[in-house]
């Protein structure tokens, strides 16, 4: 998989937004990917959590 910067891809995300896109519209877009983008390093690093461990940490019933 080739490497994109940061850079391209901003611009990416501003062209798939619509014309009448606000601020807010960009800013959450751009939140939204740095989010995900946390959570795929954290899963490549090994930083994971069982569904079983957050339901127990949660007092929820096991399915």
């Amino acid at each position: 998989m080739e490497a994109v910067s940061v850079k391209e891809e901003a611009r990416r995300l501003i062209e798939r937004l619509p014309e009448d896109a606000t601020w807010d519209d960009l800013m959450h877009e751009i939140y939204v990917r740095q989010a995900i983008e946390a959570g795929l390093e954290d899963s490549r690093a090994g930083n994971l959590t069982s569904v079983e461990d957050v339901r127990a940490r949660l007092g929820l019933a096991r399915q």
